[in-house]
Parts: C-alpha cells; sequence; structure tokens
C-alpha cells in the first residue's frame, strides 16, 4: 500500500500542537499517569491496568491513499512493591501514522519516599521502539530522505518524578534520553545513503487537584504541557521554538467514585467532552469516551477524535493472614 509523502509529514506535523510530536496523544491524560511518566509506577498503593484506543482525525480523507487518521492502542499497568517502597510499570502501545508505524515498549521503576501527606516517587524507565516506513509515491525517486518499506528499531530510556497525595498531583518527565536515531532503506539512495529519523527528547508536566464539592462529588481541575525538545542538550537553541510546545488543561467533576463527566481544550486544536462510569465491586471497573472537537488549525486534521479507555483497578494489598487475638484470658 503506497501514501504521498509531503500529506504523511504534514499530517505528523498536525498531530498536536508541537510542530515536531512524534508520540501519540490522549484525552484521557488525567486518568492515566503511566501514559506519562515512570514515577508514577505503583504510588497509587494498589495495581492498575488501563486500555486506551484512539482515533484521531476520524475519516481524514487527504491525499493519504489509505487516508491517513492516526489510530493508537495502548495498555499501561501500574503495580505498587510495599516490600522496597515502590512500584513497577510497563506501558505498551502501537501508533500508526500514514505509512509510519510504531511500536513501543517501556518497564518502569520508581521509588517512593514519604513526603507530607503523599508520597514522592522517583522513576527510571528502559523503553524499547520498533519503527516501520512502508512504501511512498516520491516525486523524486531518486530522494534517498524518502524511506522504501523498511524498518529499525532501538533502546533508550527516560526518567521522571511524581508527587501523589489524596489533595493532589503532580509530575514532570523526559524520555528519549539517547536520541537514537533510525535508519531505513530507501529506493532512489545508493548503498550506505539511508533515510534518517531522529527520535528526540519529549517532555511533560502534569497536575491536577481534587476539590471536594460535596459529600458526594469531587472535581478535578487538569492540566498538561507537552514539549519536543530537539538538538543536544547543550544547544542553546533546544528550548527556543515555541512551536515545539503544547498546552492543555480541563476539569472533571466525579460522583460518588462511579460516575464522571469533563471537559478539555488543547490549545490550538479541540475542545473535548469526557463521560465515564465505574462498575463492579469497589467501582474497580472503569469505562471511558472522550470526544474531541477539532475547532483550531483544521489544515491536515478532521472533524473529530475518538477516544475509548478501559481500566481496572486492583484490590489495595492487604494482610494474607488474619493477626492473632490475645486477650488476657488466654495467658498461661
Amino acid at each position: 500500500m503506497k501514501g504521498t509523502l509531503l500529506a504523511t509529514l504534514l499530517l505528523m506535523a498536525a498531530a498536536g500542537s508541537a510542530l515536531a510530536q512524534q508520540q501519540p496523544q490522549f484525552t484521557h491524560y488525567g486518568l492515566n499517569g503511566m501514559s506519562l511518566n515512570p514515577a508514577y509506577a505503583g504510588i497509587k498503593g494498589q495495581g492498575e491496568i488501563n486500555l486506551i484506543g484512539r482515533y484521531q482525525y476520524y475519516n481524514y480523507n487527504g491525499t493519504l491513499d489509505a487516508g491517513g487518521s492516526p489510530r493508537t492502542g495502548m495498555i499501561t499497568v501500574s503495580l505498587p512493591i510495599q516490600a522496597l517502597s515502590g512500584g513497577v510499570g510497563l506501558m505498551v502501545y502501537y501508533d500508526q501514522v500514514g505509512q509510519a508505524k510504531m511500536t513501543n515498549a517501556a518497564l518502569s521503576y520508581s521509588q517512593h519516599v514519604k513526603l507530607g501527606s503523599g508520597k514522592l516517587g522517583f522513576g527510571i524507565q528502559g523503553i524499547y521502539t520498533y519503527l516501520s516506513k512502508g512504501t511512498y509515491r516520491a516525486i523524486d525517486p531518486n530522494d534517498v530522505n524518502v524511506p522504501n518499506n523498511a524498518s529499525d528499531k532501538k533502546f533508550d530510556a527516560g526518567a521522571g518524578i511524581w508527587y501523589e497525595s489524596p489533595k493532589f498531583y503532580a509530575g514532570v518527565s523526559i524520555n528519549n534520553l539517547a536520541r537514537s536515531e533510525y535508519s531505513f532503506k530507501s529506493a532512489g539512495g545508493t548503498a550506505g545513503t539511508p533515510s534518517k529519523y531522529l527520535a528526540e527528547n519529549h517532555a511533560y508536566f502534569t497536575a491536577g487537584y481534587n476539590i471536594e464539592a460535596s459529600s458526594s462529588v469531587v472535581v478535578t481541575p487538569m492540566v498538561l504541557a507537552k514539549a519536543v525538545l530537539p538538538g543536544e542538550f547543550s544547544s542553546k537553541s533546544k528550548f527556543d521554538n515555541t512551536k515545539n510546545y503544547s498546552f492543555e488543561g480541563g476539569v472533571r467533576a466525579t460522583i460518588d467514585d462511579k460516575y464522571w463527566i469533563g471537559g478539555n481544550y488543547r490549545h490550538e486544536e479541540s475542545i473535548s467532552g469526557l463521560v465515564g462510569i465505574s462498575l463492579a465491586k469497589d467501582n474497580a471497573v472503569r469505562l471511558g469516551y472522550a470526544f474531541d472537537f477539532i475547532a483550531f488549525n483544521q489544515d491536515a486534521r478532521a472533524f473529530s477524535s475518538h477516544e475509548i479507555m478501559l481500566s481496572y483497578r486492583l484490590p489495595k494489598p492487604g494482610l494474607v493472614t488474619r493477626p492473632a487475638i490475645r486477650t488476657p484470658r488466654y495467658s498461661f
């Protein structure tokens, strides 16, 4: 299946407000910290399993032969390890944008320390990425920058800090610390002249605050800032390009820890609505849906994006055996 290179590049540039965004974005960021930060692993004190499916720019029918709507599937797992005062996490996602297909797996460990009414986590992350490029209809068939049905794989790393308390959470993280370079054979290139792709550093900051509006309603304002940081860390211009930053914020109201409804604004892109319900014992199963209305900069985009989330919260760890009951009656 062939695509048009120019349209693919336009779509990848439009995938978020960050001009060079290389990674998927999610509207359910306030309910899936594991996708943003390795320090989140296990910090809530109970296990979590999250699945998210996203169809971005639904039915985009630009110049790509098979359409170019980004499609992403992700699973994250967060588990506490009480004996180590820490936690482990796993994130796996598949992302397709035009002829570019990425499979990413990340294994995380977080060490937790008590801080005030909450916990502070320090996380590290090992990342494996498999990236493939399909076949393109190039204007110049001898262009060495056009990959030809090729793939490459690399290992990388990430790190983060996350604070979690009953009222407040915040985290900052960065990935692709090694800025791995991927090489792809091209149809028009001579031997030893592959097409190149550089995985830039991505940085994230997120925060939220739980406000008890009543005995049954909790209102949570939340924010997320994303940055693509091209260039070496010693480069003076690394942080200068404002087009490489994206900001969003929203609010979510949760009723009886069972139902929620909310809204989100993504700068220069979309306005979103979120709804959800919790099911099963202790409201352990959560099902959520997000609708993004693409209200700004509609070039190389479609009318809407859709996202479904399914998650399961494991029971909090408890004692394996019941403690002995001791009374003076049997003290002999």
